[in-house]
């Protein structure tokens, strides 16, 4: 994992705890826990984005963020429908 703070919008972590039961918590936990980060892979429609395909919860989800020098900043989380 790189050596950057990792950074999310409030709202938008409210928003996932209410409608897919998850937060930008867990997905950090996640992303940092040596079996929880499965990939990182470039956005195949947002080419300044990336995403963290990660395991939570026994399931593969899909973290689109965006990073510059001194932070990742997390756009959102969705299960993955290709794992």
């Amino acid at each position: 994992m790189r050596n950057k703070r990792i950074e999310f919008n409030t709202e938008k972590n409210d928003w996932l705890k209410k409608e897919r039961g998850i937060s930008f918590e867990e997905v950090i936990r996640a992303i940092e826990s040596e079996a929880g980060l499965l990939d990182d892979v470039q956005h195949s429609l947002h080419k300044h984005q990336h995403v963290f395909v990660i395991n939570m919860r026994g399931y593969a989800y899909n973290v689109p963020y965006v990073e510059d020098e001194e932070k990742i900043f997390l756009k959102t989380a969705y299960p993955s429908r290709k794992a």
